[in-house]
């Protein structure tokens, strides 16, 4: 399993009038988290795009409301990868507030599409090869 944990402060403007972290927001903090986690392998979805020609669109999407994240808290955002991956790529998020209590939890379900082709195509070799240390023991 592929684990990363990043940090995201909560600002003003993505919260609702109770000062709660927004519950559209949450994907977005997703986001955050998975193209951190990413870039700790050593690459970036730019690079992925611009380099490899390769996307990746979500193809689902699950939420789990916990608790509420407030303004100005600083979050942690707790993601694995519990699979290598084959022909999509699932990113398991965990959100934790200041206190290390749960906030929010979710699993986005993602695909790889070759950009000339448009067409899907399995996990490109080059994140299996950096993944694959990752589940070696598994």
């Amino acid at each position: 399993m592929f684990n990363h944990e990043t940090t995201k402060r909560v600002r003003y403007g993505e919260t609702d009038q109770m000062g709660y972290l927004y519950y559209g927001n949450y994907p977005l903090y997703y986001e955050i988290a998975r193209t951190e986690m990413i870039r700790s392998l050593g690459m970036s979805y730019k690079e992925m795009e611009q380099s490899y020609r390769i996307m990746m669109p979500v193809m689902s999407l699950n939420i789990r409301y916990v608790r509420p994240a407030l303004y100005d808290e600083l979050l942690t955002l707790k993601t694995s990868i519990r699979k290598l991956p084959k022909q999509f790529i699932t990113f398991h998020t965990e959100i934790f507030n200041e206190k290390n209590k749960l906030v929010n939890g979710g699993a986005v379900k993602l695909c790889f599409i070759d950009i000339k082709s448009n067409t899907t195509i399995r996990t490109p070799e080059f994140l299996v090869q950096k993944l694959k240390p990752y589940f070696e023991n598994s």
